[in-house]
């Protein structure tokens, strides 16, 4: 198998076990902590994409928008999705490093619905690209 579409398997399992660990957050009611999974889970699972094309950033904004030139725009993903990833983003930034932030529990829950809707998105797309993948392999039945 293409060793990139190993690299993508591997990151979107990451991203769901960290979806996991944002909901068992949530069910104990730590916002802080649910919100920043939640937005690890969806950053994962867009670098399991990215990773099929070789791409890659250090920095999370270049994730982002590498994701959003290559898959967004491209209709591989719903806006919305990108939309929501960029939403995460922002809000998770603001709750790591800002002292005074007050989350609401109705917000983050949007946000782990948002994270769980964009890592289903991603492997629907990762299943389409494995298919891709397989259609293109030679049978050996020539």
């Amino acid at each position: 198998m293409d060793p990139n579409l190993v690299l993508a398997e591997r990151r979107l399992e990451q991203a769901e076990e960290t979806l996991r660990e944002a909901k068992a957050l949530a069910s104990g009611g730590h916002l802080r902590g649910t919100l920043n999974r939640a937005y690890y889970a969806a950053f994962y699972a867009a670098r399991a994409l990215l990773a099929t094309k070789e791409l890659d950033s250090p920095k999370h904004s270049g994730v982002l928008s590498l994701f959003g030139q290559h898959f967004v725009r491209t209709g591989v993903v719903g806006g919305e999705h990108g939309r929501a990833l960029n939403a995460m983003f922002r809000l998770r930034l603001r709750s790591d490093y800002q002292d005074f932030i007050d989350l609401k529990p109705e917000e983050v829950r949007q946000h782990l619905d948002d994270a769980e809707a964009f890592v289903a998105a991603v492997r629907e797309a990762l299943s389409s690209l494995l298919g891709d993948q397989e259609d293109a392999q030679p049978t050996g039945n020539s």
